[in-house]
């Protein structure tokens, strides 16, 4: 049994993620997909440590919450649909609970503060500030998750963050009045056999897909990256179903707050809302996980090997990847994007990541834009083709970084540093008439 499970373990972890698409079946393949998604999900779900990530938005929610709401209410007031928007937020804590009275309760003398001229000033600038920094805080999260090293601009963060505020209270009036349609249109086709199970199963339904759509396209727009539809859908579903689950469960749960009064009294309800938010932040970051895994499977193919890679072939995949840009723009041809030197060149998509942001830092690569109507990124040569050899390059490679230490070369070392400068000079000159578009 021993044998067989580490077995099992060293499939998962190490043999299956070798397989390319060309030495089993297509079917084969999409399940080995599936199963390295899954894997993968789960290994990094850990990794990351998202659960302490999630008790970080939780408490950055706990903190916003109230000036959201206020918020909300404020433009649902401007709109006309106040008592809509309020039973809309009710019924998803489940209804006129304790929960909902102290937190609607802050959010109504919120607004009553700043319509009485109290609160303009500094008490506004810290309602806004709130929110965005939870709003910054989601994407920071989201973005280190997708390994997204840029965050929006700031003129992007004000028109993104603003048309989502602007949006949500219009999206939820507009989700709230399907369900009102349909629960109408259900009165008066109860005397039809087919319909009326059909209206009362979409009715049903209307939650799910509200949140379906809620978690796909917070997975779609919050990372700053671009996201795949097909993987955002699949997650958003997975999680949104998963989050109307734990929210039955919880507001079922509401009925327990009499077993905690004995305890905490009247601040019963927090321990429940504060494991209503953590819990459902870490459904919303494993979605994000998941979406991240779906879309960039393929870019962890021999994932082991490239994390345990030689220096010698390190040095033979940047000499391969050089003298592929350097003859494609001798030839005048569209520049190389990474993910065609992987394909075309066999290299794992990660390492060619991984060794053109190296050349990109020793300076011999740029990025270009292969084309006005794409958004690929290509890459082209940062010097003189005719005098990129592979001497340089090497050079570039070894000589990059930091050499300010305390030690001393001249007399003490000076034997070591010696022999090491002759036996690199003797490399470089070897291989210094070579030109990479010559190979």
């Amino acid at each position: 049994m021993n044998a067989r499970i580490a077995s099992l373990w060293k499939f998962l972890s190490y043999d299956i993620w070798r397989v390319t698409e060309d030495e089993v079946t297509r079917r084969t393949f999409s399940v080995y997909t599936i199963i390295k998604t899954i894997f993968l999900c789960l290994n990094r779900f850990t990794k990351d440590r998202l659960t302490e990530k999630a008790s970080a938005l939780t408490y950055s929610t706990l903190l916003a919450i109230v000036p959201i709401l206020a918020i909300l209410f404020a433009i649902a007031r401007g709109f006309g649909f106040s008592n809509l928007i309020e039973r809309i937020v009710s019924d998803s804590w489940g209804g006129q609970n304790d929960t909902w009275r102290v937190i609607s309760q802050f959010a109504d003398s919120y607004l009553a503060q700043a319509q009485s001229g109290v609160f303009i000033g500094v008490g506004l600038v810290l309602l806004l500030w709130t929110v965005i920094n939870l709003i910054i805080n989601i994407e920071t999260t989201f973005n280190s998750i997708w390994q997204v090293k840029k965050a929006r601009s700031i003129y992007r963060m004000i028109t993104d963050y603003f048309s989502m505020l602007l949006l949500l209270p219009i999206l939820l009036v507009v989700s709230s009045g399907l369900s009102i349609f349909m629960t109408t249109m259900l009165k008066h086709i109860e005397d039809f056999a087919l319909l009326a199970p059909m209206v009362r199963f979409l009715i049903r339904l209307s939650p799910f897909v509200l949140a379906w759509g809620m978690f796909t396209g917070l997975y779609m727009f919050m990372p700053n990256t671009n996201v795949r539809l097909k993987y955002a859908l699949i997650a958003g579903v997975l999680a949104g179903t998963a989050h109307q689950t734990f929210q039955f469960l919880y507001i079922s749960g509401q009925i327990w707050v009499s077993r905690y009064n004995a305890i905490y009294g009247s601040f019963a309800a927090l321990p429940l809302f504060l494991l209503w938010l953590q819990v459902s932040w870490t459904i919303c970051l494993f979605g994000v996980q998941l979406t991240y895994a779906g879309q960039n499977i393929r870019n962890f193919s021999f994932d082991k090997d490239t994390q345990n890679i030689s220096r010698r072939f390190r040095d033979f995949i940047a000499i391969l990847i050089m003298s592929a840009i350097a003859k494609r723009f001798a030839d005048n041809r569209s520049p190389y994007t990474a993910e065609e030197l992987s394909v075309d060149h066999h290299v794992p998509i990660r390492l060619v990541h991984q060794t053109l942001e190296h050349l990109e830092t020793v300076k011999l690569v740029h990025e270009v834009m292969t084309d006005e109507k794409s958004e690929d990124i290509g890459y082209q040569p940062s010097m003189d083709i005719g005098k990129l050899s592979v001497g340089i390059l090497l050079d570039r490679l070894d000589t990059y970084g930091s050499e300010d230490f305390k030690m001393d070369t001249a007399e003490e070392f000076g034997e070591q540093w010696k022999v090491l400068l002759e036996a690199k000079e003797e490399y470089y000159k070897s291989a210094g008439h070579v030109l990479l578009k010559d190979l």
